[in-house]
């Protein structure tokens, strides 16, 4: 695949690449210098959103049967503590 670069020094992203790594408007791309002098690589940046999502609730499946969370604990305590600082 070839794309050129406009004179403002952007780039169309080849559609198959945009649906291989579903990438869509503010997807971040990073650019690294490559070992040879005329080569770079691109890697994608994983957004923090979406890593939050897949993390969500996987730590419960550590808790035993009837545990509560401990961030339920620490949740209330946090709050009474923003409400002492107000």
């Amino acid at each position: 695949m070839t794309t050129t670069v406009t004179g403002k020094n952007q780039i169309t992203v080849p559609a198959a690449i945009v649906a291989r790594f579903a990438l869509r408007p503010g997807s971040r791309i990073e650019w690294v210098f490559g070992e040879a002098e005329d080569a770079f690589r691109c890697r994608i940046v994983p957004d923090p959103a979406v890593l939050a999502r897949r993390l969500r609730g996987a730590g419960r499946r550590h808790l035993k049967p009837g545990q509560k969370h401990p961030l339920d604990a620490m949740l209330p305590a946090r709050g009474n503590a923003r409400k002492a600082t107000e």
